[in-house]
């Protein structure tokens, strides 16, 4: 009886094996699917997909103007003279620029609509520096810090601060680096105006920000950024 039962058996186990080895049987046991079937139009990723996502540029790890990215609506300005809004550093006219009111200090307060990576930032002098005594020389950065008030500022460590010659405010003179790995995840910046060269006010001519959206990731961007000389 158990030999029976074995003949039985062995057919059945002979006719699966027979179609395992068969040439349209993958090495997983599960037969094989035509590619075509793999990718059918309307499926994510699928050629002529509707609502398919384009591409995405490839990044080439440049900076870019991020004055567009500036959500002005959140701006603000401390201590700006009525005249001289801080609207007006981004104009791109330094004649019209930005004051202070009572005395030398400002704190402006620039939001972005995005996070965004800052690498460099160009403070411009105002008016072309006819009036050298009110150009900006001490400069406190503050990241993610807003509604920083001017009796705040003492007892919060900056990000980065800046010590600020004539020569960096000049028109053509390059945007300063800053701390990159310090600025990857910036939604505002708050900028502190401490000293002046000597008047009774300050005044800018303009103001830009360069780098990226945090959309925008180069994997060089995570180097080992030297410190401050």
């Amino acid at each position: 009886r158990t030999f029976e039962k074995t003949e039985r058996i062995a057919p059945i186990t002979q006719a699966f094996e027979d179609e395992e080895s068969g040439p349209d049987r993958q090495k997983s046991g599960a037969p094989k699917m035509d590619p075509s079937m793999m990718m059918q139009a309307g499926m994510p990723g699928a050629p002529g997909a509707a609502g398919a996502a384009p591409p995405e540029p490839p990044d080439d790890g440049k900076m870019i103007d991020l004055t567009d990215k500036i959500d002005k609506s959140s701006c603000y300005c401390r201590n700006e003279a009525s005249g001289f809004p801080w609207s007006n550093l981004l104009i791109g006219d330094d004649r019209l620029g930005c004051k202070s009111d009572a005395d030398e200090q400002l704190i402006l307060q620039i939001s972005f609509m995005e996070f965004v990576k800052v690498h460099s930032i160009k403070l411009t002098e105002f008016n072309g520096g006819r009036d050298p005594e009110l150009q900006p020389t001490k400069v406190h950065l503050y990241v993610n810090r807003p509604n920083i008030g001017f009796e705040d500022a003492d007892d919060i460590d900056p990000t980065q601060s800046l010590e600020l010659t004539a020569a960096d405010l000049k028109e053509d003179a390059d945007p300063i680096r800053l701390q990159f790995v310090k600025f990857q995840r910036v939604r505002s910046i708050t900028i502190f105006v401490e000293d002046n060269a000597g008047g009774d006010v300050s005044a800018l001519g303009g103001l830009k920000f360069f780098g990226r959206t945090v959309a925008t990731t180069n994997m060089q961007d995570f180097k080992k950024q030297p410190g401050p000389s």
